[in-house]
C-alpha cells in the first residue's frame, strides 16, 4: 500500500505523553505516524473482479475510471478527457439475489443541437443490478431486477458500467441559456429542438422488457 507520511512538530506537553507509549522514544518517527494514502476517488477503479464473490463478502470499491478506456463512451460523445467517478456496493438482498449497487458520474462534452459548439454534460447513471450466470438465469429474475450477465470467474466492472452511462447518454443536447442570436431565426423566435433516435434506448428498452 502507498500513501504519503504527513507528521507535524511535536510540542513539549505531547512529547512526554508520547514518551509513556512509545517508553524509550520521546518523539514519535514517520513510521509512528498515520498512513495518509489518496482520497478513493483518485485511485483508478479495478477493471476486473469476481462479482459473486465480492457479493458474498460484502466489497465496496470505488475510484475512478478514464474516458479514454471506455472506448464506446469515447465515441459517443466529443473528446475522451476526463474521468468517470464510480461507486459500488456488492451484496445480497432479502430474496438471496447476489446484487450491486452504486452509482457512476462525471462530465462530458457533447455537441449543442442549436448552435453546434461544444456543451458540457454531467452524466450520472445510478446503478442497481443482479448479478447472474446466464441468460436463463437473467430470465428468472423477477421483473423489478435488472440483470447483469457477469459470466464464471472474473467480470469486466468497466464493460458494465460503461453500458450503465451509455443509457443515461441524452438524446439531444444544448446549452441551458440561449446559445445563438434570436435575430437569426427567421420567425425571430428559437427553433424547438427534435429529439433525435438515441441507439442506446434499444439497450433501455431490452433492460426494461418482461423477463
Amino acid at each position: 500500500m502507498q500513501g504519503d507520511f504527513t507528521c507535524k512538530p511535536l510540542n513539549s506537553t505531547l512529547s512526554l505523553i508520547l514518551a509513556q507509549f512509545f517508553f524509550d522514544r520521546s518523539r514519535a518517527y514517520p513510521y509512528d505516524c498515520a498512513l495518509m494514502s489518496k482520497p478513493p476517488f483518485h485511485k483508478p477503479f479495478p477493471r476486473q473482479g469476481d462479482p459473486r464473490k465480492f457479493a458474498q463478502q460484502g466489497v465496496e470499491l470505488e475510484g475512478v475510471i478514464a474516458i479514454a478506456d471506455l472506448s464506446r463512451l469515447a465515441d459517443a460523445v466529443e473528446g475522451s478527457k476526463g474521468d468517470i467517478q464510480v461507486k459500488l456496493a456488492f451484496g445480497v438482498n432479502e430474496e438471496g439475489k447476489r446484487v450491486v449497487t452504486g452509482n457512476a458520474s462525471g462530465d462530458v462534452s457533447l455537441v449543442c443541437q442549436r448552435c453546434l459548439e461544444l456543451v458540457t454534460y454531467t452524466l450520472e447513471s445510478d446503478i442497481s443490478l443482479a448479478i447472474v450466470w446466464d441468460e436463463d438465469a437473467a430470465k428468472a429474475l423477477p421483473a423489478y431486477l435488472d440483470p447483469w450477465i457477469a459470466g464464471e470467474g472474473a467480470a469486466d466492472f468497466y464493460e458494465m458500467i460503461e453500458e450503465e452511462l451509455l443509457l443515461g447518454l441524452p438524446p439531444v443536447a444544448y446549452h441551458g441559456e440561449p446559445c445563438v442570436d434570436s435575430r437569426l431565426y427567421s420567425s425571430g423566435k428559437p427553433v424547438e429542438v427534435k429529439e433525435t433516435k438515441n441507439p442506446f434506448k434499444v439497450l433501455e428498452q431490452l433492460k426494461s422488457s418482461p423477463k
